[in-house]
C-alpha cells in the first residue's frame, strides 16, 4: 500500500490522537531550556522535564512529528550525508508518549497496531529486540501480540561494558530515568546483505530499525541501584523517512518522494541531468536542515548554532558548484520544498521570504571566497607527502576563507586524501585561549552567594510596602547588622522593588527602618531570592529588622512605559518587516530602551517611520494592559508569543494591548498604551549577523528629543539664513561691479545724433536692479546725453532710460521708454531723468531699441 510520506505523518497523529493523545506541535529546533543540546535532536526533548517530574501538562499522553537535526556536537552525521541510505542532517521523528498514564503493554499494542493494521506492513517482515532480562516486554510481545519467540531477539549488555550499557537500555545520564528498549525491525529481503540485530552482520541493509520504544522504568541512583519509578513512562521514537521509504517500496531513504522530488529540483536548478548523482543528495538533504534552522531563528555566524547552519550551507553551495552550479541557486528550493513537506511545511511558507534571503545572501558571501579558497586547498593537497593533510591548513582554510573542517574533508576525501582532525583541534583550542585570554573580564564575586530565603515580590500594582530583613550580605559574607557608610545586600521577605528580568532593569530606591536608612541602587535576583543592592547612608540596621520599602516611583514609571513600548514594537516589526522578526534581546531603562531582533539588512526610512506611526497609532488608541495569568498551552493557544531564550513556568504572565500584541512577560507595565504618550526611534543599526539593534524613547524623553530636534532645526535655519543673506549681499555687490565694468564697455557704442551723446544698447543677462546702478554710472562718465538699455532675463524684457537734466527740456527718459515699451508688449513711465519699464515679447525688443534713433532725430 503507497503512502505519502505527508499521508504517513499524518495517519500517525490521527491514529494516537484516536488513543487518547494530545497532538502537539513540533517544538523549535532550538532547544531555549535545554543548554545541554545544541539542536533538538528526538522527539522527547520538549518532554524531558515531563519525564523528570519537574514539570506537568494537562495532558498525560501525546503524540509529535518532530523536526529534528543532527549536524553538530556529540550527534554529527555531515559527512556520511548523501553518501548512505539513511544519514541525514534534518528528519522527522514520529513518537508517542505516556507521563506515567500508559507503559509496556499499550506502547508494543499500539505500535503494533499501527503498523500491522493502518501501514498494513506483513507480520512476517516484522522482528523485535528487547533487552537481556526484560521478561515482561518478550512476554507482551509473544503471549499477547503473538510474534514468535524466534522473532524476537535479547540484547544484552555490551562486552566488556558497564552493567545496562546496551543498545537495549536508555538512561538519561549517568543517574537518574533510565529503562529497558524494545526496538522493531523491518525486513527488507534477502537479496540485501545484513544479518538480524545481534548477529556480526547486524550492520548491514537488510534488517532496518523503524521504531524504538523506551520503558522509562527505573531511577538509577549514583551506586549503580536500580530504583523502580512510582509512575513508569513511555518514549518512543519512529523515523519518518525510513517508515516511508517502506511504505513507497524503496531502500533508500533518498528514494522516497521527498527526497526524489527535491533532487529533481535541484537538478534543474543546477542544470545537471544524472539524478543519481551524490551531490544532489547532499543539496536535497541539506535544504531541509538549512531552511527549518532558519526558521527557528538560525543564522549564518561564525560560532555555535549559526556556525553549523553557515556550515551545511556552505557544503551544499559546493556540492552544487560541483555540478557545475552558475550564480545563486540553493535558495531557489525552498519552494520546491514547501510544496512536499505537505502539512509540516506550514511554517516554513509563512517565512518563505527571509529563508530565501538568508540563504542567497550566505551563499553569495560564500561565493566570493570559495574560488581562492579552493585553489589553496587544492595547492596544499598536491603539495601533500602522504595521504593526510596537515591541521595547521585545515585551520587556515577555516579561519581565513571560511572553509568548514567537514568541507575540507569532503574536499579532500574525494581526491584519496584525510585531513589531521587532531591537528586542526589542536589550532582551534590555541585560537579559543587566544581568545579567553583577551577576554578576561571582571568576577562577579556576588555570584557565589546563596540564599535560602524566598522573596515575594508584591510591586506589579505598588511602589510601597512594608517587610522584614531576612538575611544582610557584605563582602559575599552574611552579617547580622550593618553601620553607615558600608555597601550590602539586603534581603527582605517580600518587597515591592522588581529584581531586573527579561530585560527590564531593576528598581532603585530607599529602605527604611526605626534605625537606618538604606539607599538600593540596583535589585537583582539571588535564585528565588530578591537582592537589594546598595549603600546604608545612616544609621544601623540588623536582620529582623521591619523595613518600609519605597521604590523610586518616577523612575519606575518611566521603564514601564519604555517596557511596555517595547512590546508594541516588537509587533510592529514584524507587520512592517516581517514575521520572521524576534525578539533577540532588550534592555528597558528609565532613559530609553534598546530592542534587538532578527532581520537581514538595514532597514529603511520608509520602514523606520512606519514603525514608529504603527506604535504611536497603537498609544493613541490608548488600549487597557490587561494581564492574565494561565496555564502555558492556554497561553499559547491565546496566541501569546514567547520570547526567545526564555524559560516559563506551568502558570504565565500573558500581556495583552488590545488586539494588536499579546506576550508572555512578567515585567511591569503601564496601565494603558495612552500612558507611553509619544513613542521615538533614536536609531537603528547591526550588532550581529542578522541580528539589528532599535533604540528609543518614550513619553517625557520622546518630547525632550523633538523639542532638541527642533531647536537644533531652528538653530541651524537661522544659521543658513543669516548665511544666505550675508551671500546675497556679496552677490549684489558683484552684480553692480560686474554692470559697472558692462557699462564702461558700453562708452565705445556711444552715438551722435544732432551734437547729443546717445547711447543705445541691449543687455541680456544682466540683473533689472543692476541697470539703474548702471545708467547713473554711464550719465556720470557722459556728462551729457541720453541712455536707452533693453535687457532679456529669464524670457521677460526689462527695459531703463536715463537723461542728463541739461536735455531734460528736449526729452523726457518715461516718454522715451514707454515708446520702446509699447513695441514688446508693455508701457511705462518714471521720471524726466529716469525712467523704467518692462515687456512680454523678447523677439521685438531689437526693433524697438532700433527705433529709438529716429525717435530721437525728431526731438534734438
Amino acid at each position: 500500500m503507497y503512502m505519502s510520506t505527508d499521508e504517513v505523518r499524518n495517519s500517525f497523529l490521527k491514529f494516537f490522537e484516536a488513543k487518547g493523545h494530545q497532538i502537539v506541535e513540533s517544538s523549535s529546533l532550538v532547544p531555549h531550556n535545554d543548554p545541554t543540546l545544541l539542536f533538538t535532536n528526538a522527539g522527547m526533548n520538549q518532554f524531558k522535564d515531563c519525564f523528570l517530574g519537574l514539570e506537568k501538562r494537562a495532558y498525560t499522553r501525546a503524540t509529535t512529528a518532530q523536526r529534528c537535526v543532527r549536524a553538530g556536537g556529540k550527534h554529527n552525521d555531515l559527512e556520511n550525508v548523501g553518501f548512505t541510505a539513511r544519514h541525514h542532517t534534518f528528519f522527522e521523528m514520529l513518537g508517542n508518549f505516556s507521563f506515567g498514564d500508559y507503559f509496556k503493554e499499550d506502547a508494543i499494542k499500539f505500535a503494533w497496531e499501527f503498523l500491522t493494521q493502518v501501514l498494513k506492513l506483513p507480520q512476517e517482515r516484522l522482528l523485535v529486540t528487547i533487552y537481556q532480562t526484560d521478561d515482561e516486554a518478550f512476554d507482551i510481545w509473544n503471549k499477547q501480540v503473538g510474534v514468535p519467540a524466534d522473532r524476537i531477539v535479547r540484547i544484552g549488555d555490551k562486552p566488556g561494558g558497564k552493567p545496562y550499557e546496551s543498545d537495549n537500555f536508555w538512561q538519561m545520564g549517568d543517574t537518574g530515568p533510565c529503562g529497558p528498549c524494545s526496538e522493531i525491525f523491518y525486513d527488507h529481503g534477502e537479496h540485501i546483505w545484513g544479518g538480524r540485530p545481534g548477529t556480526p552482520e547486524e550492520d548491514g541493509d537488510r534488517f532496518i530499525e523503524i521504531w524504538n520504544n523506551v520503558f522509562m522504568q527505573f531511577n538509577r541512583h549514583a551506586d549503580g541501584t536500580m530504583e523502580p519509578l512510582p509512575k513508569p513512562s513511555v518514549d518512543t521514537g519512529m523515523g519518518i523517512e525510513r517508515i516511508s521509504a517502506i511504505m513507497q517500496g524503496v531502500h533508500s531513504n533518498y528514494e522516497i518522494d521527498v527526497f526524489q522530488t527535491l533532487i529533481k529540483a535541484a537538478a534543474d536548478v543546477i542544470g545537471y541531468e544524472d539524478l543519481s548523482n551524490q551531490s544532489l543528495r547532499v543539496v536535497a538533504d541539506h535544504i531541509r536542515s538549512c531552511a527549518f534552522l532558519i526558521v527557528d531563528g538560525v543564522m549564518p555566524s561564525n560560532e555555535g548554532r549559526g556556525y553549523v547552519l553557515r556550515r551545511i550551507i556552505r557544503r551544499a553551495v559546493r556540492h552544487g558548484n560541483k555540478l557545475g552550479a552558475k550564480g545563486t541557486f540553493f535558495h531557489k528550493l525552498v519552494g520546491p520544498l514547501i510544496d512536499i513537506m505537505g502539512s509540516a511545511g506550514k511554517e516554513l511558507k509563512k517565512q518563505q521570504a527571509i529563508v530565501e534571503k538568508v540563504l542567497r545572501i550566505e551563499e553569495e558571501n560564500f561565493g566570493r571566497t570559495l574560488d581562492r579558497g579552493m585553489a589553496i586547498l587544492n595547492e596544499a593537497l598536491e603539495a601533500v607527502e602522504g595521504d593526510v593533510l596537515d591541521g595547521e591548513t585545515v585551520f587556515k582554510l577555516y579561519d581565513t576563507y571560511g572553509f568548514p573542517a567537514d568541507l575540507t574533508n569532503d574536499v579532500a576525501r574525494e581526491k584519496g586524501y584525510s585531513i589531521d582532525a587532531d591537528g586542526f583541534e589542536q589550532a582551534m583550542e590555541a585560537q579559543r585561549q587566544r581568545a579567553r585570554e583577551a577576554g578576561q573580564f571582571g568576577t562577579d564575586y556576588n555570584s557565589s552567594i546563596k540564599v535560602d530565603a524566598d522573596t515575594e515580590f508584591c510591586g506589579y500594582t505598588a511602589t510601597q510596602g512594608e517587610s522584614t530583613i531576612s538575611a544582610l550580605f557584605f563582602d559575599g559574607e552574611e552579617i547580622d547588622s550593618l553601620s553607615a557608610g558600608h555597601k550590602a545586600i539586603i534581603v527582605l521577605e517580600e518587597t515591592p522593588f522588581y529584581a531586573e528580568s527579561g530585560g527590564q532593569c531593576g528598581d532603585t530606591g530607599v529602605l527604611k527602618t526605626e534605625s537606618g536608612v538604606f539607599q538600593v541602587n540596583d535589585t537583582q535576583k539571588l535564585g528565588n531570592a530578591i537582592a537589594h543592592y546598595g549603600e546604608l547612608i545612616q544609621g544601623v540596621v540588623a536582620k529582623g529588622d521591619a523595613v518600609k520599602a519605597e521604590v523610586d516611583a518616577e523612575r519606575r514609571q518611566a521603564i514601564s512605559l519604555n517596557h511596555s513600548a517595547t512590546h508594541l514594537l516588537h509587533e510592529a516589526l514584524r507587520i512592517v518587516l516581517g514575521e520572521h522578526v524576534a525578539q533577540k534581546g532588550s534592555l528597558v531603562r528609565a532613559e530609553a530602551l534598546r530592542f534587538d531582533f532578527s532581520h537581514l539588512e538595514a532597514m529603511t526610512e520608509e520602514e523606520i517611520k512606519r514603525v514608529e506611526r504603527l506604535v504611536n497609532q497603537q498609544i493613541r488608541r490608548n488600549h487597557h494592559i490587561q494581564t492574565e495569568i494561565m496555564d502555558i498551552e492556554a497561553a499559547k493557544a491565546k496566541g501569546a508569543m514567547a520570547l526567545f531564550g526564555e524559560k516559563y513556568d506551568d502558570q504565565v504572565r500573558v500581556l495583552s494591548m488590545g488586539d494588536f500584541s499579546t506576550e508572555l512577560c512578567g515585567g511591569i507595565h503601564a496601565s494603558n498604551t495612552g500612558d507611553i504618550g509619544l513613542f521615538k526611534i533614536i536609531s537603528e543599526a547591526g550588532i550581529a549577523a542578522g541580528i539589528r539593534r532599535i533604540e528609543a524613547v518614550t513619553g517625557e524623553a520622546a518630547l525632550d528629543l523633538i523639542e532638541e530636534q527642533q531647536e537644533k532645526y531652528q538653530e541651524k535655519l537661522g544659521e543658513a539664513a543669516s548665511k544666505a543673506k550675508s551671500l546675497e549681499k556679496e552677490i549684489q555687490v558683484l552684480k553692480e561691479k560686474l554692470a559697472a565694468q558692462a557699462g564702461a564697455s558700453l562708452i565705445d557704442q556711444v552715438k551722435d545724433i544732432s551734437g547729443v551723446k546717445v547711447l543705445v544698447a541691449q543687455l541680456d543677462g544682466a540683473e533689472n536692479k543692476a541697470l539703474r546702478g548702471m545708467v547713473d554710472e554711464l550719465k556720470n562718465q557722459l556728462g551729457s546725453g541720453i541712455i536707452m538699455l533693453g535687457n532679456v532675463a529669464d524670457g521677460k524684457v526689462g527695459l531703463i532710460a536715463g537723461v542728463t537734466k541739461d536735455l531734460t527740456g528736449k526729452v523726457k527718459a518715461g516718454e522715451l521708454v514707454n515708446m520702446v515699451a509699447v513695441q514688446v508688449g508693455g508701457k511705462g513711465g518714471g521720471r524726466p531723468d529716469m525712467a523704467q519699464a518692462g515687456g512680454s515679447d523678447a523677439s521685438a525688443l531689437p526693433a524697438a531699441l532700433a527705433s529709438t534713433e529716429a525717435w530721437l532725430q525728431e526731438r534734438l
